[in-house]
């Protein structure tokens, strides 16, 4: 795989460019898109089932050759 940083940047750019030029309703739409998407994220994320728990590592003390 390989990435064309020229192209993701005139992409970013265009991007930009049409968020730019749409009126102030739509972008108060896709915000209120942007804000569902967040609470559900956070939701998902919330539950106890998806916890990862490790326990400490227990170290046996070194035995020194006397």
């Amino acid at each position: 795989m390989s990435f064309d940083f020229d192209e993701m940047l005139r992409s970013k750019q265009a991007l930009r460019q049409r968020l730019t030029s749409l009126p102030i309703a739509e972008k108060l739409r896709l915000l209120d898109e942007l804000r569902q998407r967040a609470v559900a994220i956070r939701s998902a994320g919330s539950d106890a089932g998806n916890v990862v728990r490790e326990e400490p590592a227990t170290y046996k003390p070194k035995e020194w050759n006397r």
